[in-house]
């Protein structure tokens, strides 16, 4: 299995490296985990000074959550889209690899693959809620904009590219946030491969008529999984080899998080039964 690595961005390297040391060493959002790790990058809990939480219960029963951005938010951090991002910026196979030119991958639920192609990916279930902020005015929330995510199978497989499954294009998708700049996909917990820590990516446009091209993407960056939830998840039939790849990583020698992941950690919540649902506040400046 492939490895990701870091090709193409030394341009601002230096920025980020040096912004997120200094996040490091000024105390940062703080790292907010289950276990060692966290699903989907994190940085939208309170703990992060990004936002605060309620729940109230009417007259019916029925409880309800409220969310209040505050004025502070952080930039996600700008990360390598890997060799798999089917966006059209390389070959599988010989031939230009774009999902986003495919009908139908405007859609919530990615579990299934589309456009002529038949398969579904199977594993435990997972939801992953983005919420798009704008760190240039207050944390406002940005509607309108659309985000291209994508990431592994159960066995670590991408499809389009991956051995056995070059011919699928499953878990690969994009939705558009809303007014709340609220955005969620379907589905399942990613597999974790040799030499990487359990990661979805994800790339953000201005809106989904630009999202057809990587030339047109304002920030590409990645989600960590948390570490309790990888080893519920990974001690289950389908996730081969993911148990043992996890026991040899660690997010600090990650050749993607070990520079920092408190801007990435999920906030998850579920069970191996009921799935799990994951929420990430992404700053981006616009």
């Amino acid at each position: 299995m492939h490895h990701d690595h870091d090709l193409g961005l030394q341009h601002d390297l230096r920025l980020i490296l040096a912004r997120r040391q200094a996040l490091r060493w000024l105390g940062g959002a703080g790292v907010a985990s289950l276990g060692m790790g966290a699903l989907i990058g994190c940085g939208g809990g309170a703990g992060d000074g990004d936002s605060l939480s309620g729940s109230s219960t009417d007259s019916s029963g029925t409880t309800t959550t409220s969310t209040s951005s505050s004025s502070t938010c952080s930039l996600i951090p700008e990360e390598t889209a890997g060799p798999y991002p089917g966006d059209g910026s390389n070959t599988s196979n010989g031939s230009i690899a774009n999902a986003l030119a495919l009908s139908g991958i405007v859609r919530s639920d990615i579990r299934s693959s589309i456009a002529g192609a038949t398969g579904t990916a199977t594993g435990v279930a997972l939801t992953v809620t983005l919420n798009l902020v704008n760190t240039n005015a207050s944390c406002a929330s940005l509607e309108g904009y659309a985000v291209y995510l994508w990431h592994c199978d159960a066995l670590g497989r991408y499809s389009m590219y991956s051995s056995g499954v070059t011919g699928e294009n499953y878990l690969r998708g994009v939705q558009v946030s809303d007014a709340n700049g609220q955005l969620m996909f379907t589905t399942i917990f990613p597999g974790c491969y040799s030499g990487r820590w359990p990661h979805i990516h994800f790339e953000v446009y201005r809106s989904a008529t630009t999202a057809t091209s990587f030339s047109n993407k304002l920030r590409t960056s990645q989600l960590a999984l948390p570490e309790s939830a990888c080893d519920a998840v990974y001690a289950q039939s389908g996730y081969t080899g993911s148990a043992s790849n996890l026991s040899q990583m660690s997010l600090s020698t990650d050749n993607v998080f070990s520079d920092g992941s408190s801007l990435q950690l999920a906030d998850v919540s579920g069970s191996v039964s009921s799935g799990y649902a994951a929420t990430l506040e992404v700053g981006i400046s616009v």
